[in-house]
């Protein structure tokens, strides 16, 4: 249930930016910088976040997440202005679930083992996904008949409930050194936050890109280097830098991060294609993807379920191998599909590989770290996976938009309608703000157009959209291949030893 309301909060966020823009008087600007600040905020600290919860106790970690995540609920429930948002469901909320995700690893690791903490891991695996395909359907359904301010004050609910269940949930003690890295913890912050704020400075088109992702990497650099020199001198860490020696940690990180990746950029280009090519509304497009999200959770659970004694690395080879797959179904459907029902089968496919993943990823990479050292992996874990989903929506955008300017400028300049003065007009327009648009709000635009022109932009448009989104495809698809690729390699390396075992866990 946390899991979800984690995920959902901001998918709710984004399907109400022109209601709340509305109701609170604020900017869809500012709304926008909002929604960037709350992911920075989390994606920054999230290194930290792990090492507080040792230092405090996992399961206060764990509550104050919560606590952080319902004050900001609660705060778009009663906002009147956008300063009570940026406060509490930005900074707060951010800083809130810095705590919470690699506590939640915490504690699964600590509160089961075997089988049952693999069921665990892909029934908050399956969640998280769900979460990400229905929260637009969700929010969108509520923003429309009811309000957004009603789809907030469900999520406070929600954490109201896990709260009242927090009694079944056991601390997990941690035994390791006490001492916080202050300079480890700085870098980190540099570091994550540099390369965060840059893919979405390029996700909104800004300026600075390339200097925000180099002030990025020299922190993630530096930080590196602070550790490894730190271990030598045998003085407190932020990150154990010997976490990186276990092949079966690296690669299990990479997985997770390329299937964010690829779920990211898949759920940036869906909803764009079922709304601007098909015409759907945000409930028709969430009915749409559903089949996705459906065929994950089954898939997460069943596997999860049924995993036995079969190796986790197969179970993830096959759940790239069906991303791929269902993606290269896609692939050709896009230009030639006339309603979402074309998406079915591809989405099914697609589906049942993303839930083979979930259900398996996370166990892979934190079942064998020590009870001591589990919060650091949880935190490059889940900073991995975070990295990954921002990473796939900005690039997959930001190529699509590439794209469609490309496309479209080019048909427009070789077009024997369009006079060379118009074309020029189109391609202006277009370097200035690329944008996926319908038929219906490219019509609006060239109201006052002479009836020939508008033809022939909006064939133009026809046809350049599909382009542009299959190109964009091929973001989730290279992800998906390399994955594989990754997969491959685990399959070469023997089963990671949950540490509970005689056999001694990673760093125990």
């Amino acid at each position: 249930m946390a899991m979800f309301v984690l995920v959902v909060d901001t998918s709710i966020m984004n399907v109400s930016i022109s209601a709340v823009v509305h109701d609170i008087g604020a900017t869809v600007s500012g709304l926008q910088s909002t929604i960037a600040l709350e992911a920075l905020v989390s994606a920054a600290f999230i290194l930290i976040g792990g090492k507080i919860g040792d230092l405090i106790g996992r399961k206060r970690a764990y509550v104050i997440g919560l606590v952080c995540y319902a004050l900001g609920a609660l705060a778009m429930t009663l906002a009147q202005t956008l300063l009570p948002i940026i406060i509490f469901w930005a900074l707060i909320g951010g800083l809130g679930a810095s705590l919470l995700l690699p506590a939640m690893q915490s504690l699964i690791h600590g509160n089961f083992e075997g089988a049952a903490q693999k069921r665990v891991y892909a029934l908050v695996g399956a969640s998280a996904a769900i979460a990400a395909a229905v929260g637009p359907l969700l929010g969108g359904f509520i923003t429309t008949f009811l309000s957004w301010r009603v789809a907030f004050l469900l999520e406070a609910l929600i954490i109201a409930a896990v709260l009242l269940g927090i009694k079944l949930v056991h601390d997990v003690p941690f035994l390791g050194p006490r001492t916080l890295d202050v300079v480890g913890s700085v870098l980190s912050i540099v570091g994550m936050g540099g390369i965060v704020l840059g893919i979405l400075v390029w996700q909104e088109g800004g300026e600075a890109v390339g200097a925000l992702l180099a002030v990025g990497a020299v922190g993630l650099g530096s930080l590196a280097y602070w550790l490894v020199r730190r271990k030598r001198q045998d003085k407190a860490l932020l990150l154990d830098p010997d976490l990186f020696h276990s092949k079966a940690f690296r690669f299990g990180a990479t997985g997770q991060m390329l299937q964010q990746i690829a779920l990211g950029g898949t759920m940036i280009v869906l909803p764009i294609y079922l709304q601007m090519v098909l015409g759907y509304n945000a409930m028709q497009s969430g009915l749409s993807i559903a089949p996705l999200s459906l065929t994950m959770f089954a898939v997460a659970m069943l596997a999860g379920k049924k995993s036995g004694t079969r190796r986790p690395a197969s179970f993830i080879r096959w759940g790239f191998l069906l991303l791929m797959g269902g993606l290269l179904v896609l692939v050709p459907i896009v230009p030639r599909a006339d309603s979402g029902w074309w998406l079915l089968l591809p989405l099914v496919i697609a589906g049942g590989g993303l839930g083979l993943l979930v259900s398996q990823l996370n166990n892979y990479t934190l079942s064998p770290i020590s009870d001591e050292r589990v919060s650091e992996a949880a935190s490059v874990n889940s900073a991995a996976g975070s990295f990954g989903l921002s990473f796939g929506l900005a690039f997959a955008g930001g190529i699509m938009l590439a794209a469609l300017s490309i496309i479209f400028t080019s048909m427009a300049t070789s077009s024997t309608v369009l006079p060379p003065d118009e074309q020029q007009q189109v391609a202006q327009v277009l370097e200035e703000d690329a944008q996926v648009l319908s038929n219906a709000q490219l019509e609006e635009l060239l109201a006052g157009q002479p009836e020939k022109y508008q033809e022939e932009i909006i064939r133009i448009n026809t046809q350049a959209r599909p382009l542009a989104l299959q190109i964009a495809l091929f973001v989730p698809l290279l992800a998906g291949l390399a994955g594989l690729a990754t997969s491959f390699r685990m399959m070469r390396l023997p089963d990671p030893t949950p540490s509970g075992t005689a056999e001694g866990p990673i760093l125990g």
